[in-house]
């Protein structure tokens, strides 16, 4: 059987032409959606990553504000920024790209964004509200991926799901969605102990370690479900998809499975976020 590839490009082609109308339908009520995106800094990968996001509001008719901050901006200066955009109306989702400045706390800066605007899926209470079943913005590379299974049509119940990372806003995340879907999850990291062997034995596999082709081809299980949520200067990921078309029953490629989905996915959320209004 011909392995399925899990078209992270199209699919968000599909989603970006439905997110245009229904941005053009609460434009005609009055609504504009409004993404503002926060960079502290002048790291050279997170201007690319915000400037990418931006260049997708445009294309779907959505506003996006862009803040930037100079790379001496203090922890209260960034969180005075983040209530500012919290107490106005006209914002519907914020951004805070990660990472930023090392004398700033990060986590306290995420968790200061308003619930109802964490279109990213940074904070704890989002997390915790997720993993519980409750209504929230999920982190957006974990619900992409959940986005192409379930357009896919792959059933998850009960596989053995490995989720290779455990980042606050990657793995993490992932591991509970998955778990959600009633799949039995582990999650590896780089202290886990015989991890080729926890791999072999996964029906469904995610690399989210950020380390190039850390899971050899070699590890994987036939006819597992192989999601690469990795992506480096050499044009790979985390997983070696080498021969991957004659192994895995589905996989992601890279680039074009996974990254597609990450902007797509805050995208669509900040319209969510808009039609809550």
């Amino acid at each position: 059987m011909t392995a399925i590839i899990l078209d992270g490009k199209e699919l968000s082609a599909i989603s970006e032409d439905t997110i245009k109308n229904k941005v053009d339908d609460l434009v005609k009520k009055g609504i504009e959606p409004t993404l503002a995106t926060i960079l502290v800094g002048n790291d050279p990968a997170s201007e690319t990553y915000v400037k990418m996001k931006r260049n997708t509001c445009t294309r779907v008719g959505m506003k996006s504000i862009a803040v930037e901050l100079p790379e001496s901006t203090t922890t209260d200066e960034l969180l005075h920024t983040i209530h500012k955009l919290n107490d106005d109306k006209n914002i519907h989702g914020i951004l805070l790209q990660h990472p930023v400045p090392s004398q700033i706390d990060e986590r306290l800066c995420f968790d200061a964004i308003d619930i109802k605007k964490d279109v990213d899926g940074v904070t704890c209470l989002g997390f915790g509200n997720m993993s519980m079943g409750i209504d929230a913005y999920g982190s957006c590379t974990p619900a992409g991926i959940i986005r192409l299974i379930e357009h896919y049509k792959l059933d998850v119940k009960g596989l053995n799901a490995v989720v290779v990372g455990r980042s606050p806003i990657l793995g993490k995340p992932m591991a509970m969605m998955l778990l959600n879907l009633h799949a039995t999850v582990t999650i590896c990291h780089s202290r886990t102990q015989n991890i080729e062997t926890i791999i072999k034995n996964a029906d469904l596999i995610v690399g989210a370690v950020g380390i190039p082709k850390f899971i050899k081809s070699d590890w994987i299980k036939k006819d597992a479900i192989v999601i690469d949520a990795g992506y480096h200067p050499e044009k790979c990921g985390d997983i070696d998809l080498d021969g991957i078309e004659d192994i895995a029953s589905a996989y992601t490629p890279v680039p074009g499975g996974v990254g597609p989905m990450t902007i797509n996915t805050l995208i669509l959320q900040t319209l969510q976020s808009a039609e809550k209004q």
